[in-house]
């Protein structure tokens, strides 16, 4: 039996109404253990094949990376499983595709307080329940090849990291008509969930934090249907590390606090504004600097002398790596790159959070102690003068280690599979 055979029908609850100076030595797997314990409880040993698709759509690049981490979790978790990842965003036509992210991009770089405004007025579940039809048809018109792709594949699960996927799902589900459909989860990338995460075809919210959860409930989701899991990241995140082999391999010296400036994967912000500022800095420190995909932003850096021993990169594969080599990351707030870093128990200093969903990521990193935050880069040397060595930041990153839940990825995975049947989602032998 191939497949596509397999098809579970909803098992639907009650859902909406209507429609530290320096660094650890070993860098330990604080929830992996928990993950994996859930894997493996209780359940029999089965082969039944499932096909299980990753939806997300490219709209920063905080989507894509949970939908990436999510798809190598449940390729570890599953392997004979048939996987797909998709990009909703691929499937539209060009022009749509650059207006729905090309615009995002640009809007936050140069008119961030338009972006604030339409975030917030656009947080209103009562308007967007309202409007859940609209919304659907809006997003499925130009979507029709997306459309195509999962009707070929025959999803039994289907793990959502972008509000987009799940309205073409539930377009998909209305015209159903009663057949069997897939399992949706709703995999939310911030600290607080936007309303427009509340579709009604959702079976499963994994979200980020209690205060994530206790906010969709406040919102009418049913409590059975929201779960703390964490936002996923990389499984490479919960591997432990050997930090002075790490240091060595990048040419990191031992006897200087490092500092990880990151612009996030579009390369944006006020880096190089950050880099002169930290020229002025008394105490001596080591700073890297990574670019992402920005390739003018690195070869713009790149040609700069500075104070400090500098190094200039784009886009890197190994941020575990580097992140956890730092002694502090000063960063946007994004729901991934914060995720990352309280997964390795690293402070960040937080800078120009975009107004909307990175404001209500500072405000959480700070609110538990895990951050600290310059309103204005010129107030940044005098910060990191009382940080660095101090009990602060030693506290800072005790926070993240609390927070920290490297192995979320894992849990979602096992969550998903758990509810579908354990009988026929249990973990099976390698091929």
């Amino acid at each position: 039996m191939g497949p596509a055979a397999y098809r579970f029908p909803r098992h639907r609850t009650t859902g909406h109404s209507t429609d530290s100076q320096s660094a650890p030595q070993s860098v330990p797997c604080y929830e992996l253990a928990n993950a994996v314990s859930l894997l493996f409880s209780g359940v029999a040993l089965h082969t039944a094949i499932m096909n299980v698709l990753m939806a997300t759509a490219t709209v920063g690049a905080g989507h894509t990376q949970a939908a990436a981490a999510l798809e190598e979790a449940w390729r570890l978790y599953r392997p004979r499983d048939a996987v797909l990842r998709l990009d909703v965003l691929e499937f539209t036509p060009r022009l749509h595709r650059q207006a729905y992210a090309e615009g995002y991009a640009q809007l936050i770089k140069h008119a961030p307080a338009v972006w604030g405004m339409l975030f917030n007025s656009t947080d209103n579940p009562t308007r967007v329940r309202q409007r859940t039809h609209l919304r659907r048809t809006l997003a499925g018109l130009p979507a029709e090849r997306f459309v195509r792709e999962v009707r070929r594949f025959q999803p039994q699960a289907v793990l959502a990291t972008h509000f987009l996927p799940l309205e073409i799902m539930g377009r998909l589900e209305a015209r159903a008509r009663g057949a069997p459909t897939p399992f949706v989860a709703c995999v939310v990338t911030d600290f607080e969930a936007h309303a427009l995460w509340m579709e009604p075809v959702v079976d499963l919210y994994c979200v980020a934090a209690t205060e994530t959860r206790v906010r969709l409930l406040a919102r009418g989701a049913a409590p059975g249907d929201v779960v703390v899991t964490g936002i996923p990241v990389a499984p490479k995140f919960a591997q432990p590390l050997d930090l002075r082999a790490v240091r060595k391999r990048h040419g990191l010296r031992d006897d200087l606090p490092t500092l990880l400036v990151l612009s996030g994967g579009f390369g944006v912000g006020p880096v190089r504004e950050i880099l002169d500022h930290l020229d002025k800095l008394d105490r001596t420190v080591q700073v890297v600097v990574v670019c992402g995909r920005n390739e003018a932003l690195r070869r713009e850096l790149a040609v700069c002398d500075r104070r400090h021993p500098t190094r200039v990169l784009g886009f890197v594969t190994d941020m575990h790596e580097w992140m956890a080599a730092a002694d502090c990351i000063i960063t946007k707030p994004g729901g991934l790159t914060s995720s990352e870093a309280l997964a390795l128990g690293r402070p960040l200093l937080v800078f120009s959070p975009i107004p909307g969903q990175e404001a209500a990521n500072s405000d959480f990193l700070l609110e538990h102690g895990a951050a600290a935050k310059v309103n204005r880069v010129e107030d940044l040397p005098a910060k990191l003068e009382r940080l660095l060595g101090s009990n602060q930041i030693r506290t800072m990153a005790a926070a993240a280690r609390r927070l920290g839940r490297p192995g979320a990825a894992q849990a979602v995975c096992a969550e998903v599979a758990a509810r579908i049947g354990r009988s026929a989602a249990a973990p099976q032998p390698r091929p």
